[in-house]
Parts: C-alpha cells; structure tokens; sequence
C-alpha cells in the first residue's frame, strides 16, 4: 500500500494470538462512542437531567482513550491531514489566549475539536474492519425503528409532555419550530439536526442493504425503510430531505456504474413505493405530510427552494467566508468563541458571536490562515475519500459510496460546534475510512485487482 492511495499510512501490526487481545477493548470504546451519540440527548434530556451538561462531551474521554490506546500500541496512522489539523489545534490555543479572547477553559472546549474527535477518526477507521461498519449499519436500521415511533410521539404530543422534555428536564420543550402548529421532533437528541442527520445516515445504509440484502433480515429492512419514509414529513425538515434525495442520486449513480445493481434498484424503488402508497393512506401521516408541505411552501417562498437550502446554506456559506477571511484579523477572535458554551463561557448566555454559518465559524475563530488551513483540510479529505470510493465502486464495492453521500454533507461542512454535528461527522469519517478496508472474506462479486489491494489497509 502506498501513501499515495490511502489518507493515511501505518505502521505494521504487532503479532495476534496472545490470551488478551487490546483490539477487542479498544473496539468496544468505539462502540461506546457509537452508541452515546444516538443516546446522549436522551440521557441528557430524560434520564441524567441534572448532569446535562458534562454529559455535553462525555464522549470526549472515550475518543481520547482510544487515540491514547492506539498510539501507545505504534499503529496509530500518519497523515498530512492529521498532522495539519493537530498543529492547528495546539496554535490556536495559544493564539486565543495572547491575541484572542484570552479565556483558557473557552479556547481548550473549540481545541477539543481538532485535538480529539478528529484525530479520533482516524483511529477509528485504525481499528475497525470493514465487516464492523456493516455491523454498525444493521445495529442503525434496528434503532431507526423505535425512533421513528418516538418522533411520531413528539410529533403529536404537546411540548409539556415527557417525551418532549428538553435538555436538563426543561419543561418548555426540546421541539423546534415546524409549520401549523407542529414542531419539529429531536428523537433522542438535545435538538432537531440529530433527528435529521440520524435518519440521513440510516437512509445510507438503508439503500446499500436493499442492494446487497444478504447482509440483513428482510422485514428490518422494510421496517427501518418504512422509518425512513415516516422521518421526512415527521422532522418537518427540508434538509433531510434533500439530503435523502442526494443518497437515492448516489444509488442511481452505482447502479449505473455496476449493472448488476439495476434490478435491486427497481426491486427496492418499488417497495419503497408500496409502503409510500400504504403509509399515505394512514391519518397520522397525512397530518404529518401536510405539515412538511406547508413548511416546504413557506420556507420556499422565503428561501427559494433548492438554491436556499443547497446554495445558500451549503455552498453560499462557503463563498461567503471565503470573501470574508481577508477582512478578519490574522490570528481570529479565539477558537472555541464561536460555540455555545464558549458563548456561554464568555457572556453567559447563548449566541453566535461570530457565525451560524460553520466556515465563518472558523475563519472567526482562527483567522484567515488558520482558518482556511482547517477548511482545506476538510475538502481535501472530503476529495480524497471520493476518489477511493469511487475507485472501490469500480469494483463492485458499493459501501464507501454510500457513505460518501452522507459524508460530504458533514465532514466538509458539518457544523463541528454543535457536538452531535461533530459526532455525526467524526463518526462518518471513521467508517468510511474503515470501509475502505479489504474485506477479510472477498464477495465473490468483487473483483480483487491489484488497485484494489493497493487501497486497502
């Protein structure tokens, strides 16, 4: 393997077979890590509420652990991104403190970010194989399930109601504002965008196991498609649909490359297209529908449709920090003032004190250089995961394209100040990074040349 075809290089593995294997622990923190993005909120929220703010980053030991496990170990991978990113975070600690906003505890939480969950990515994709992402992706369909009964609860309950309890018991609500009179659900999560990135993500899988289901139980995967379908009127959100849309387009772009995949498309478009038709039928949905219309509608005329939500919120926040990043000034107003708690920290109350937008975010905090730094680290990435995936998709290998799908919303532009956005993002990278593996069993349907083996770890 060379450096050339790989974002990372490593280090050979030390020999297997002793009695206790380190790898086993290491992937079960992963898990953990896995498992408390999707339930954080909830413990947040319903079942720790008086502990809802360090549960906020109880997930950054974990990632720490394992970063620390893998590079006592000497296999941790070697990067140009990760060391760009590293060297980074520890500047702009110290610039946020001599010529920023001068306040320690503000600059380590914005740090955290580039000091731990994205190195943690790369340990992730370290240590799991290709067969634990597709592990993974059954473990999401199968909670996909309760938590679309669980938004169609919040859908339809009051925002006084248990189930919509906000963060630390707020008894106001954790809904957002929808259209007629209906919020928009946050499932599990402390607010809505981990509703919609959550079903964005299971809808990825969703569509890889219709086009390979030998690797899942038929009836939880019409199930978790049924869930999918339910989760766009129910989040009342434009950008998970969207978003969905972009995974089906991926899909259709596969199946293009690899003919073989034409038939399960139609297959699973007719299913889908079924439980459409019987789930249209239903009142609830109905009711849901109509509110997700209405909200289409007005924020259409507000917004304009598809240049709102793809122009400017994807890529016009992109040009408009771009444009900025000459008028900031070199060294930024401090990493971690850009976020919720820095906010907090800074004038004890919540607001955007430089950008909603994530590039601005950055540029703000770290300054021109800096802050550019850390974008074209992200794309660079983002690009180099789309040309491995699509080298892997030549090969019959549809699973790094799925996930680039989901992973060229979030990791480019993802916004890294909201933790579940962060987690969201970091853990996406992990497993792209991981399915870009060869597999330890090859499906006879993958043809295994020489290219191939070259990218895989």
């Amino acid at each position: 393997m060379t450096q050339d075809n790989f974002p990372y290089t490593i280090n050979r593995l030390p020999t297997k077979g002793l009695k206790s294997d380190p790898d086993d622990l290491i992937k079960k923190a992963i898990w953990a890590y896995f498992f408390l993005l999707f339930f954080e909120g909830a413990l947040r929220k319903w079942v720790l509420p008086g502990l809802a703010t360090p549960l906020l980053v109880v997930r950054d030991p974990i990632a720490l652990w394992v970063i620390y496990q893998v590079w006592q170990r000497g296999i941790f991978p070697r990067s140009p991104y990760l060391n760009g990113m590293v060297v980074i975070g520890v500047l702009s600690i110290f610039t946020a403190l001599f010529f920023g906003h001068g306040n320690l505890p503000v600059a380590i939480y914005g740090a955290r970010i580039l000091l731990i969950h994205f190195p943690f990515m790369f340990a992730m994709g370290r240590m799991l194989e290709r067969e634990d992402v597709i592990k993974m992706g059954k473990v999401l369909l199968y909670i996909s399930i309760p938590m679309a009964l669980l938004i169609a609860m919040q859908f339809y309950s009051p925002q006084g109601a248990w189930v919509n309890r906000g963060i630390g018991g707020d008894m106001e609500g954790a809904g957002f504002s929808g259209a007629m009179g209906f919020r928009r659900p946050p499932g599990t999560f402390s607010f809505t965008n981990g509703n919609s990135l959550f079903f964005n993500f299971v809808a990825c899988f969703v569509i890889y196991f219709w086009l390979n289901p030998k690797y899942i139980n038929k009836i939880v995967l019409i199930a978790a498609s049924g869930a999918v379908i339910m989760a766009i009127p129910l989040s009342i959100s434009r950008g998970l649909f969207f978003s969905i849309g972009i995974a089906l387009v991926f899909a259709v772009i596969g199946a293009v490359r690899n003919a073989k995949y034409t038939g399960k498309i139609i297959g699973a478009g007719m299913v889908l297209f079924l439980a459409l038709a019987v789930l249209s039928q239903m009142e609830f949905f109905q009711t849901a529908t109509a509110a997700f219309t209405n909200r289409f509608e007005v924020a259409n005329d507000s917004e304009g449709g598809l240049q709102g939500v793809l122009g400017d919120r994807y890529l016009g926040g992109m040009v408009t920090a771009l444009k900025s990043a000459t008028d900031q000034s070199f060294f930024g107003f401090g990493v971690g003032m850009g976020t919720n708690v820095g906010s907090l920290l800074l004038t004890g109350g919540k607001t955007f004190l430089i950008s909603e937008g994530e590039w601005g975010r950055v540029v703000g905090e770290l300054g021109a250089v800096m802050g550019l730094g850390v974008i074209f680290i992200r794309l660079g990435l983002a690009f180099k995961f789309t040309i491995l995936a699509f080298k892997k998709l030549q090969n019959a290998d549809l699973l790094p394209w799925m996930l680039l799908s989901f992973g060229l919303l979030v990791m480019p532009q993802g916004q890294w100040a909201q933790p579940t956005s962060l987690g969201f993002s970091t853990l996406i990278g992990g497993l792209l990074f991981a399915s870009l593996r060869r597999p330890k069993i090859v499906p006879p349907e993958q043809k295994i040349s020489n290219q191939t083996v070259a990218l895989t770890l």
